[in-house]
């Protein structure tokens, strides 16, 4: 069995639920006013934008599962590095657009996602 990807299965299968659960609720409180319809445009792409992501986490932590609880044979390695390099550029790209966005009340701190995706990188690439 192997132990990092597990783990960034695992990681991932709580962001997927963390996502649905929590950050759902949280976006759907943020709905524009009844009128504000450029703003709802936005706020509704926003929340389909959000879910794509959902799935997205979940079809990663379900193949990341399958990895780890079968042999893919001499391609397990060259796959895993893929996910690792999915998760690196998950990571870049949001350091990019909280930089880019350079908003006084959020800085990277504060939304510290990006380290949670290289930490997944990085055991990814280690259990490869």
């Amino acid at each position: 069995m192997n132990i990092p990807v597990l783990i960034v299965a695992v990681v991932t299968l709580l962001a997927f639920l963390a996502h649905l659960f929590g950050g759902t609720r949280e976006t759907a409180a943020i709905a524009p006013a009844d009128g504000e319809d450029k703003l709802a445009a936005h706020w509704v792409q926003a929340m389909c934008a959000f879910q794509m992501l959902a799935v997205d986490l979940l079809v990663v932590a379900v193949a990341l599962f399958a990895i780890v609880f079968t042999d893919l044979g001499p391609h397990e390695s060259l796959i895993i590095q893929g996910f690792a390099l999915l998760f690196f550029l998950w990571g870049t790209v949001w350091i990019i657009q909280v930089v880019w966005l350079k908003h006084e009340a959020v800085g990277l701190l504060r939304l510290p996602h990006w380290i949670v995706w290289f930490v997944c990188a990085l055991l990814l690439l280690y259990g490869s």
